[in-house]
């Protein structure tokens, strides 16, 4: 059990580390110096403290270890996968399905292979935030060599009908990713259920070392690296191992899930009685156990985020900060929220160290925070 981080809602961002995967991560790092592809006895055990990792990151998705490749992270494992499988299809022209609610590290992918003269879709999604199998199969077409949907929404928590929408890619012969990066470590992603191809993880989002992640590559699926180098990772990932970090890597994907659904449902319960108006977004999805997505209608998203951050509470407005100026999410509008909306909107993510009392105490801050900027008009 993690040890409680005073009033940290933001698991989704990233997770405090487990003790025991930093304790791995400690003693490796201090003890196993060799290189994993030397063949003397310290690049031996090396190899071997990365093939217990690997292992240990095979069971949590239900996989054979020879099909994870290790990575730097899920925005690496999301373009290996992305990039990878693109180059490595065979047909002169080529489209790409994937969704309008994509983590950054997807969306850009895609964007890449669009300047490369690459056909990509945008697949749409209602206020549910979920995808519509229908509008999949209606967007498939002759040279469709990759389709890539989220398993679970970073922002709103939605997951994706991922067993549903791969199986529409087997029918029809085409590889299919999904970005898991969210989803692994919180609920159920055994690889042979949701039918993937391809999956990415990420060790940091799972209370691991942030620098290790893993993209799951079903066997018999073709992926052309995107780096080049040596022969590590069977010629799909090059580069010396962080054995450190993935060894860590191993022992938290190996902890059990932490089942925060009730001091979520707690949290929702507490803020929508407490606070006039405020609604959770894409409430009927099914969702992570550990995240809401509440907007304040009417109200600064930001300026509530940072008077709970001077009161303690870390939590997320889901919100892109660029070149100075703050830019709705990306999701929320896709959903079919207004600007003001969706910069209306928090997220807060649970984990394995908060507490009935955290949460209570954020309730109650909440509370406080929104009916003191309402009286000074941050409410329009």
């Amino acid at each position: 059990m993690l040890e409680s981080v005073p009033f940290y809602f933001d698991h989704n961002a990233t997770t405090p580390v487990d003790p025991q995967a930093l304790e791995t991560f400690t003693e490796t790092a201090r003890d196993v110096y060799g290189n994993a592809s030397s063949i003397h006895h310290f690049g031996q055990a090396a190899k071997q403290h990365l093939e217990t990792a690997r292992r240990g990151v095979a069971g949590r998705l239900g996989a054979s270890p020879r099909e994870i490749v290790f990575t730097s992270g899920g925005t690496e494992s999301n373009n290996l996968a992305i990039l990878g499988s693109v180059r490595a299809s065979n047909t002169t022209r080529k489209h790409v399905i994937t969704t309008q609610i994509e983590h950054p590290a997807v969306l850009n992918a895609c964007q890449e292979l669009h300047r490369q003269g690459v056909e990509i879709t945008f697949l749409r999604v209602g206020a549910a935030c979920v995808v519509d199998p229908d509008d999949l199969k209606r967007e498939l077409r002759p040279h469709t060599v990759l389709i890539s949907v989220m398993h679970a929404n970073n922002e709103t928590g939605a997951i994706q009908p991922i067993p549903q929408l791969a199986a529409i890619a087997r029918e029809h012969g085409i590889t299919f990713h999904s970005d898991g990066v969210q989803a692994a470590g919180r609920v159920d992603s055994h690889v042979s259920r949701l039918g993937v191809d391809l999956y990415s993880i990420s060790a940091h989002k799972m209370n691991g070392l942030k620098g290790a992640g893993a993209l799951f590559v079903r066997e018999k699926t073709h992926v052309h690296p995107v780096l080049f180098g040596g022969h590590q990772e069977r010629d799909r990932r090059p580069g010396t191992e962080n054995i450190p970090a993935i060894a860590a890597f191993g022992v938290a994907a190996e902890l059990p899930l932490p089942d925060t659904s009730a001091l979520r449902d707690r949290l929702e319960k507490g803020i929508l009685a407490s606070v006039p108006n405020a609604r959770v977004n894409a409430a009927v999805s099914p969702r992570l156990p550990n995240t809401t997505n509440i907007c304040f209608p009417g109200a600064s998203g930001e300026a509530i985020l940072i008077a709970l951050d001077l009161a303690g509470f870390a939590v997320s407005s889901g919100a892109a900060c660029s070149s100075g100026s703050i830019e709705p999410s990306h999701v929320l509008l896709a959903m079919g929220q207004s600007h003001n909306q969706a910069q209306s909107s928090l997220r807060f993510s649970l984990g394995a160290g908060n507490t009935i009392d955290q949460v209570d105490a954020l309730i109650h801050a909440v509370s406080k925070v929104a009916h003191a900027h309402h009286r000074e008009k941050i409410y329009a």
